[in-house]
């Protein structure tokens, strides 16, 4: 509550309210009630209602000694540890606890598993850097997730960290939050066409650089393979087809069958291998966007007893596709650190807010690359992402901390 140019700390009031003691507004002569407003004269018992100067019996108090009692009183209250002028403080003695700044994080969903990881690191590195983050999820639904990001832009967020449902769809808004002040970043999929502060990612294209050079080593007498891939709405998706299509020239291995799975949605997978089979069913690999499709892709191929027989590769490193490596019903998936991708995007998101330059070699990680969004060359933090397989998973996943090796060798009796 402000009053004559000073700020009263609440904190304080509501232990001056416990003890039944006022607070001091700092005008000489009157100490006010926080609620009523009555003078220190009239200062009334919480409950009773009974005035400070009848506080002792009537019966037992002379009037002659009412006056001192009162000037008793008058000084007692400025005397009470806690409730003095001293609590109280200007904008220019004693400046509030400075504001904390707000970071709006909208996800796609929590269907892959890695975005649950994604969140808690960023959250918490964001927290322990004095950013408070308001996380809202979308469920995949683009037309939710433009509106979370109207009401990031309508709660005035200093930044706006999208992981976005449709790379394509988002620009108009994103495109609004940019106008209205907001710093925006594209975290791990670029929104087209937009003038981003940052776009932070794995080198989405080595991604299926890397799935192609295992199908390679994995089948040296090539063959015919099915290439399931992500959402076509997912940009990075168009990077990784072109890393694993190229890689593949030459190599004897053709895609006889290719189909995307919209929203990532795993049960299309299922589908698509069944109709590769269809075509035939003397396929030597199965190209898998990530470990969730992986997982539907192995289960057809379980039921056309194949399961084991056919090599399957994915991305994202998840608990249940690292069980399959050392199962030996999953080649290879992709690891990519997205607690170190987090942690650098909640900590270049806190600087954007207060102004820094993130290209600057004085930046805690500095921007160093650009990529095209189509009209725009945005500031592109990259990370290398690591192919895992039986040879290295102890190494990268199980020392790395990545997952426990007893959740990851769950099915696997110990043989030691």
């Amino acid at each position: 509550m402000a009053a004559g140019g000073f700020i009263v700390d609440d904190n304080q009031t509501n232990r001056c309210r416990q003890m039944n003691r006022p607070v001091s507004n700092g005008a000489m002569g009157k100490v006010f009630h926080r609620r009523t407003g009555d003078a220190a004269s009239r200062v009334f018992h919480r409950r009773t209602g009974d005035a400070a100067g009848r506080v002792f019996h009537r019966r037992s108090v002379c009037a002659f000694f009412r006056p001192l009692l009162f000037l008793l009183l008058f000084f007692a209250v400025f005397s009470l540890t806690g409730c003095t002028q001293t609590d109280e403080v200007t904008e220019t003695e004693t400046p509030e606890t400075e504001a904390r700044l707000q970071i709006g994080l909208s996800f796609d969903s929590f269907v892959i598993e890695r975005w649950l990881r994604d969140r808690d690191m960023f959250v918490s590195t964001a927290q322990s850097l004095g950013a408070d983050v308001n996380v809202q999820v979308a469920g995949g639904d683009v037309d939710e997730q433009i509106s979370q990001i109207e009401y990031f832009i309508q709660k005035k967020m200093d930044v706006i960290v999208i992981i976005a449902v449709d790379g394509d769809a988002l620009k108009d808004v994103v495109n609004d939050a940019i106008s209205n002040g907001i710093r925006v970043i594209c975290y791990d999929r670029l929104v087209y066409d937009v003038d981003a502060d940052l776009y932070i990612s794995f080198d989405n294209r080595q991604v299926g650089v890397l799935m192609a050079e295992t199908l390679i080593s994995a089948c040296p007498e090539g063959g015919d393979i099915v290439a399931i891939y992500g959402s076509p709405t997912d940009l990075n998706v168009d990077d990784v087809v072109d890393g694993f299509t190229s890689t593949l020239e030459g190599s004897g291995l053709n895609i006889i069958y290719s189909a995307y799975c919209d929203n990532w949605l795993a049960e299309l997978a299922f589908d698509y291998v069944n109709e590769g089979l269809e075509i035939t069913n003397d396929i030597v690999a199965v190209m898998c966007g990530n470990d969730d499709l992986a997982s539907q892709a192995i289960k057809a191929l379980s039921e056309n007893q194949l399961a084991g027989e056919v090599t399957v590769v994915g991305q994202d490193a998840e608990l249940s596709a690292c069980q399959r490596i050392v199962e030996g019903t999953q080649e290879m998936t992709v690891y990519k650190s997205v607690e170190e991708e987090a942690m650098v995007a909640a900590t270049l998101a806190v600087a954007l807010a207060r102004g820094e330059d993130i290209t600057s070699e004085d930046c805690a990680w500095p921007v160093t690359e650009t990529i095209d969004s189509g009209s725009y060359e945005v500031p592109y933090y990259k990370l290398d992402p690591v192919a895992v397989t039986a040879d290295n998973i102890d190494e990268v996943i199980i020392a790395g901390g990545y997952h426990s090796r007893d959740d990851v060798y769950l099915n696997i009796r110990d043989e030691e």
